[in-house]
């Protein structure tokens, strides 16, 4: 299973030169709106970022710039104070709606109201656009890279929330399908 970690900074990315040119506002406005977040793991969040944009350049060959720059800002409504508005603003209608897709609704409540909002947000995935099930799947798929440095619990949750619905947005993508079926076999001992 080939893994995506490669790309610590936007420098680090292996782009064509326009590519890298078109991304580069997204990538600067995702370093800015996430500032010193970090991850579970302690990396930069933006290490994250680049983790699904290597997957999405190298492992599906993805060019749509549409797609990479919603893959680079996917996470910035949802965990920072840039809004809707702001991404339709600076980045435009489509990578705004890709975005939004991706985005999870806030909630309010305990763990319970949580779990259920999350599991009625990943349910609505289904029918999402593919280009926004493109950039959904290059992030787990960074995310799940990590699974086994996470706590127990956390890695049954997770891998039990993949398999149940981020796996079958993979059926019959070239890349993600087979990446994910591979992934699934590594941690199938977890209950």
């Amino acid at each position: 299973m080939e893994t995506f970690d490669h790309w610590r900074t936007f420098a680090d990315a292996d782009l064509p030169p326009d590519l890298r040119a078109a991304l580069a506002p997204a990538a600067d406005a995702a370093a800015r709106w996430h500032g010193d977040q970090t991850r579970p793991t302690g990396a930069p969040y933006t290490h994250h970022l680049l983790e699904a944009l290597e997957a999405q350049v190298r492992g599906r060959g993805v060019t749509d710039t549409g797609v990479l720059a919603a893959t680079l800002l996917h996470d910035v409504v949802e965990d920072t104070s840039a809004t809707l508005a702001d991404v339709e603003r600076d980045f435009g209608a489509d990578v705004a709606e890709l975005v939004d897709w991706v985005t999870k609704p806030p909630v309010d409540g305990g763990r319970q109201a949580k779990r259920a909002a999350k599991a009625a947000y990943l349910r609505r995935l289904r029918d999402a656009p593919p280009r926004a099930i493109l950039v959904k799947l290059a992030d787990r798929l960074s995310n799940v890279q990590s699974l086994d440095v996470m706590p127990p619990d956390f890695q049954r949750r997770y891998h039990a929330e993949t398999v149940t619905y981020i796996v079958p947005l993979a059926a019959g993508d070239p890349f993600y399908e087979p990446w994910f079926a591979q992934w699934s076999a590594r941690y199938a001992s977890l209950p």
